[in-house]
């Protein structure tokens, strides 16, 4: 029984989601994608013909086109994907009630208590992968460890379709043998990092010397040290569990390159005031600011800066947004932006900033709240800002 975390993943989830409503599509290279006109013209997902011919999740149209000519292409069904997604979890809570959702088509499950009814960690996962394959006509991959990370390695090893179990012994005669960048939070830029200092396994991560790898990499360092030593304790969370968001974002792919200050300025404001109106409907404030920018080349840079005191109204948001970006002067042709607020605190525990205008923000939060009253009760349009109205001379970036 030592082994009773398990992670399901569902196998090409749109992709085979789609497959449901045109059975036709099995059979030939398919993929899921954006809408070419409104410009998000990348590849969502794709099936498996189409991923043995190169084809990537999130690169563009075109250049998976080239790779694999005659790639059948369908939009996206979002609701379809939401239905499956809870479809499944309710086959997962049969087995337990220790159900984390990690994306829409990855959950962790402890089912150590439920071992007795069930049988092993390995015997649940097979009844799930079976249940799953005769009652949504989809597949699923699921590790089966003793902590999360380790299980989700495990769901990644073998697919389609399959179990694999990793326990302890698998540590390391399998596990530590496996690139870099398999393991849990290894993105592609601490896997260069990695590389540069000459980790290139987990095993290469276990058995640096913690403190070596903590002045690398910081706070980073030492949590991969902890999940390439199989040293991970987080618990799977409840499935009724709340967690309060650690931010709070939104961002927008633009219908066309845009190129001037005034563009882009308004592409903030508007996005500064959806994320200030969720903070304000989530009770929060924000204490850091953080934005995203993208070009038409995919190139990406995020940055970020603390605030004086917590806000949750448009315009302290919108400020902080605009200076970040006219620090980067990257004179870049933006095909995205994007605004995030972190830091987050409960709207009644936040502090007045001795070096802000508290009362002219505390008036700013006022009338925007009134905003939010009169749009939802009229609608989203009903009640605009001029800045985005007025006529006016499109000025480039200086």
């Amino acid at each position: 029984m030592e082994n009773g975390i398990l992670h399901v993943d569902m196998n090409n989830f749109y992709a085979s989601v789609e497959t449901l409503y045109a059975p036709e599509l099995k059979d030939v290279p398919m993929a899921v994608a954006g809408d070419k006109e409104s410009r998000h013209g990348i590849i969502l997902a794709k099936n498996m013909l189409a991923k043995k011919r190169g084809v990537q999740t999130a690169e563009p149209i075109w250049q998976a086109m080239r790779k694999c000519p005659g790639l059948k292409l369908v939009p996206p069904h979002h609701e379809r994907y939401s239905m499956f997604s809870a479809l499944a979890k309710k086959i997962y809570c049969d087995y337990t009630d220790l159900v984390e959702a990690f994306s829409l088509d990855e959950c962790w499950l402890d089912v150590y208590g439920s071992q007795r009814l069930f049988g092993s960690g390995r015997e649940i996962a097979e009844q799930i992968r079976a249940r799953v394959k005769e009652e949504l006509g989809l597949t699923v991959s699921v590790g089966v460890s003793f902590n999360k990370v380790f299980a989700k390695l495990g769901s990644d090893y073998k697919k389609p379709d399959a179990v694999t179990e990793f326990g302890r012994a698998e540590m390391e005669s399998i596990i530590w043998k496996l690139p870099a960048g398999e393991l849990l939070l290894v993105g592609p830029t601490t896997r260069n990092t990695l590389k540069k200092y000459g980790i290139n396994t987990i095993g290469d991560i276990a058995k640096m010397e913690l403190t070596t790898l903590r002045r690398l990499m910081g706070r980073a360092g030492e949590t991969l040290w902890r999940y390439a030593n199989g040293l991970d304790d987080t618990p799977v969370q409840s499935v009724d569990a709340h967690e309060d968001p650690k931010s709070i974002g939104s961002s927008t792919t633009l219908p066309r390159d845009i190129t001037t200050d005034r563009e882009v300025k308004e592409t903030l404001y508007s996005l500064s005031e959806t994320v200030a109106a969720r903070l304000r409907r989530s009770g929060l404030k924000a204490g850091e600011v953080q934005i995203t920018i993208r070009n038409p080349e995919f190139q990406e840079i995020q940055r970020q800066r603390q605030l004086a005191a917590p806000v949750c109204d448009s315009r302290s948001i919108y400020e902080a947004s605009w200076e970040l970006y006219r620090r980067e002067n990257k004179r870049w042709a933006i095909r995205l932006l994007g605004v995030r607020a972190g830091r987050l605190v409960p709207a009644g525990e936040s502090q007045i900033s001795f070096f802000e205008d508290s009362d002219g923000i505390k008036r700013r939060e006022q009338l925007e709240s009134a905003v939010d009253r009169v749009r939802e009760k009229y609608g989203s349009g009903s009640i605009n800002r001029a800045f985005a109205l007025k006529p006016h001379r499109e000025d480039r970036h200086e």
